[in-house]
């Protein structure tokens, strides 16, 4: 398979998971959202990915995933918060990676693109439904976001020995 087909098949399969991953389990937040274990794939599709194509996996992933569970209004927002992750974990590793090591900064850009997320979520519901009711969401989208930087380190780390990883080499 060559390198092109591989990445197209690999970012398929990362949209797929993310997807699936935000499915499987669906626990509801105060606030019209849920908790669910898609961030791990989100982190992982920027660590294993391009920049482009780990933002469209997370991105496009996660917003299937909220039009099909009637979330129609978070979709669009879903997927700008998503993808950004996806890019922040992907630039914080490269950057830092050399520097700290590959372990110390997918953490660092794990947690940077996990307070995103829950930034991101409480500026949009703040939006639609006030600031302060909105705060009520933050710690369920906390403990999301360590969930999935736990499970996506691990994951990345099975992805790493598997040597499934499709980003272009410096």
């Amino acid at each position: 398979m060559n390198s092109k087909t591989k990445k197209l098949v690999t970012t398929a399969l990362m949209t797929a998971l993310v997807c699936v991953a935000t499915l499987i389990i669906k626990i509801p937040s105060p606030l019209k959202g849920y908790i669910n274990l898609g961030d791990c794939i989100v982190l992982l599709a920027g660590w294993i990915l391009s920049p482009a194509f780990g933002f469209f996996a997370a991105g496009f992933g996660s917003a299937l995933a909220d039009l099909i569970s009637g979330y129609v209004l978070y979709a669009p927002v879903t997927f700008v918060i998503k993808g950004l992750m996806a890019l922040v974990a992907y630039i914080i590793s490269k950057q830092l990676g050399k520097k700290i090591g590959k372990f110390s900064s997918r953490l660092v850009g794990g947690i940077l693109a996990e307070i995103l997320m829950v930034l991101g979520y409480y500026i949009f519901e703040g939006a639609c439904y006030g600031f302060i009711p909105s705060a009520v969401n933050i710690p369920a989208n906390c403990i999301q976001g360590v969930a999935g930087l736990v499970i996506g380190l691990v994951l990345i780390q099975i992805f790493e020995k598997a040597k499934l990883s499709v980003k272009d080499k410096p």
